[in-house]
């Protein structure tokens, strides 16, 4: 039976990103139609301001003005991740921090790695990439005659999820003709074999030949009428709440092009600049810190404001679907499962995985089951590479000032990969034949910044002159590249004003 009525049941980022993916792939059939199903009375959570570079791809291939999206999103570059206080105050000093950037170590094509492990004199990311400097002087990734999607560095971006969300319906359904209901799901009717018959609605029964989950937390069809089990991640990533805020800025005020993540002793702090606000979120474990604490240390941060502005706390169940694709219907997003938001995990899986169905969509029934077993084992190996990578973060510390930090080293705590990965990287640095699959979404340069940025003791490699002579003469050029960046690139607030005004050049 040829499939030709897909319901997407949800909107928000996930359900418009999938929107997109779908009618951009799927736009030629004349046959085939795309139904976004949103409900009135659900708002969108509106947390996930992060990104990372991927989206950027997907963004122009939907044909998206980057322009347009930055101007209507509210949205600002992010070139990094900064880490503050994840390591020992007392060993590193108090304020100690390493960047993730979101540029490849060693640009010039010579691996700096071997000669800072020799080294060890400066950060890492600050040896390897002129992007360190660049973030730290809150220079921007690109000049206003940069075409749009390039850039002089590598970024994302950080953005108000829901002007972004309704930038991706206006997007679905003018240009790839996605129809869009307002309406509650009350219930689901299955098949005599389980799969999804129909939705009641508000509107009525209303019937479709694959449905895609992107109810959120809730998982109305996946989980709750699907029954899918869920697989709890708890014991290996302890985060389970946050108190997020949206705290006003000034028009004078310097906007960081990096996410700013600032550990405490039960978790850590978000801190993300967007040009009129700052979104915060206080997120941490509540088997190490009580609530009321939570708070306390929150207000701290925000200088005492925090009774001032609108906050909300937000309990987050850690994990993911033991299937993301069952019958007729797969789920995306927080419908699949949600970790923590270190490194913008949610979108990043939430747009590999509409990407991925996109790609390899059904055309009849017959066609899912193999094609489902193939989604579900790259999706699940993404999900569980991405627990890893968050895992890592925590497992590196050396902070010893509270239990959750002693706990995050538990040996039991810790994927078996990850621990394996870890064994090995004590001898040799990590290379690209250590992560053999195309489904890692986070890669080996990923994981050399945050090895190194908490100065993970990997042997001292065994290097001949001439090496360390090539070494020397990359780092030297590289060191003229970070301070002609430094100096060319333009204030990130700056740069900002004038996309505003004129926009960036179309590709």
């Amino acid at each position: 039976m040829t499939i030709r009525k897909i319901a997407i049941i949800g909107g928000g980022t996930s359900g418009w990103l999938a929107a997109n993916h779908l009618g951009r792939v799927l736009k030629d059939n004349p046959e085939l139609s795309i139904t976004l199903i949103e409900s009135p009375d659900i708002p969108i959570i509106g947390v996930g301001e992060g990104t990372v570079p991927a989206i950027r791809r997907s963004l122009q291939s939907f044909g998206i003005s980057e322009s347009e999206f930055i101007r209507s999103c509210d949205v600002t570059f992010k070139q990094s991740i900064k880490f503050v206080n994840w390591l020992d105050k007392s060993r590193h000093g108090k304020g100690n921090f390493y960047h993730h950037l979101f540029d490849m170590p060693s640009s010039l094509g010579e691996d700096l790695t071997p000669s800072w492990l020799m080294d060890k004199s400066e950060h890492f990311a600050e040896y390897v990439s002129p992007q360190h400097a660049v973030c730290e002087a809150n220079k921007a990734p690109k000049l206003i005659t940069t075409p749009e999607y390039s850039g002089v560095l590598g970024y994302a971006y950080h953005l108000n999820a829901a002007k972004f969300a309704k930038l991706l319906a206006k997007n679905a359904v003018e240009k790839f003709k996605v129809e869009h209901i307002s309406t509650t799901v009350r219930d689901v009717n299955l098949t005599a074999d389980s799969a999804i018959a129909s939705l009641l609605t508000d509107n009525g029964v209303l019937s479709f030949d694959f449905y895609i989950d992107c109810s959120g937390f809730e998982s109305i069809l996946l989980a709750k009428k699907l029954e899918v089990p869920f697989i709890n991640k708890s014991h290996q990533l302890f985060i389970d709440t946050a108190l997020v805020a949206q705290v006003p800025t000034q028009q004078s005020d310097i906007i960081p092009p990096f996410t700013l993540a600032t550990a405490h002793q039960a978790g850590w702090i978000w801190d993300i600049a967007l040009t009129q606000r700052r979104g915060t979120g206080f997120v941490y474990s509540s088997q190490h810190m009580e609530h009321a604490e939570a708070e306390a240390k929150f207000d701290r941060y925000l200088g005492g404001k925090l009774a001032d502005v609108v906050h909300r706390k937000i309990p987050m169940t850690v994990g993911y679907r033991q299937q993301f694709w069952a019958k007729n219907c797969v789920a995306l997003g927080l419908a699949q499962g949600f970790l923590e938001p270190i490194e913008a995990t949610s979108i990043l899986l939430t747009d590999f995985s509409a990407r991925l169905l996109a790609e390899r969509f059904p055309t009849d029934k017959e066609d899912i089951s193999y094609l489902a077993k193939r989604f579900n084992d790259t999706v699940s190996q993404a999900w569980e590479r991405v627990v890893e990578f968050a895992k890592l973060h925590y497992c590196l510390s050396d902070r010893a000032d509270s239990a959750f930090w002693r706990d995050n080293r538990a040996d039991e705590t810790i994927p078996d990969l990850l621990k394996q990965r870890l064994t090995l990287w004590k001898q040799f640095s990590p290379i690209s034949e250590d992560f053999p699959s195309k489904f890692e979404v986070f890669n080996m340069d990923n994981y050399l910044y945050v090895l190194y940025g908490m100065k993970y003791p990997t042997k001292q490699p065994h290097t001949n002159p001439a090496s360390l002579k090539n070494a020397k003469l990359h780092l030297n050029e590289l060191r003229n590249i970070t301070l002609r960046m430094v100096d060319g690139l333009p204030e990130h607030r700056e740069l900002l004003e004038k996309i505003s005004l004129y926009g960036l050049q179309r590709i």
